[in-house]
């Protein structure tokens, strides 16, 4: 059985400014690198197999700072992979959040971000996102979950490999929560947090989420 550590990256400058960040990026904010610290604490004993993130530079900062403190820093190799990458938010990126799903719920009855996931699979937000996208650059869902189920048939390949830290970003977890675990998402999860997730050869299922220590 492989375990999964997944981590979201640390707060950077758009987390801090309430925008929308999917493929764009932004630097790890001080507070960003201090959150990356303490998650690399939190988790330092855990013997890490091998380190995967986000090819995004703020999840490969944060995923590098967690190495530096744990006990197989090393021998861990770190693969960064644009599979984990955050969801593509296309029109909407470097949007102000509140304003961006305004427009992504606003057509089917919801105001905010929180209502809508409460009472929406990440789904059908996913496939929402294209849809009010003027460009129809999105991502949505059927797309966005082919790229992802590569990244996780990836982390099955990995022979001998059980503990195994991943780097990504706050909607992937999300998604992954919603799809393989029972968990109330309409809370996103915080930047540095720790979800954990097992896999064999025949289950995906996510045990903890959004959780800052373990």
């Amino acid at each position: 059985m492989k375990r999964i550590y997944i981590v979201r990256h640390g707060q950077t400058y758009i987390n801090r400014y309430n925008k929308m960040q999917g493929w764009c990026d932004t630097p790890l904010t001080e507070d960003g690198i201090a959150g990356a610290d303490k998650a690399g604490e939190t988790l330092k004993n855990i013997p890490f197999d091998i380190a995967i993130s986000s090819d995004l530079k703020r999840a490969s900062d944060t995923c590098d700072i967690i190495i530096k403190h744990n006990v197989n820093r090393d021998e861990i190799q770190h693969l960064a992979t644009p599979l984990f990458r955050e969801h593509f938010y296309g029109y909407f990126e470097g949007m102000d959040t509140d304003m961006a799903w305004q427009m992504i719920g606003g057509p089917h009855g919801y105001k905010t971000h929180y209502d809508l996931f409460k009472n929406e699979s990440i789904d059908t937000a996913t496939d929402w996102i294209k849809e009010a996208d003027p460009f129809h650059d999105a991502e949505n869902a059927k797309e966005y979950w082919h790229r992802l189920d590569q990244g996780f048939d990836l982390i099955s390949q990995l022979d001998g490999a059980e503990n195994i830290l991943l780097v990504t970003h706050g909607f992937t977890i999300r998604s992954i929560a919603d799809r393989f675990g029972d968990f109330d998402v309409s809370c996103g999860p915080r930047n540095a947090s720790i979800t954990m997730m097992t896999m064999t050869d025949k289950q995906r299922k996510v045990t903890s989420y959004n959780q800052m220590k373990l």
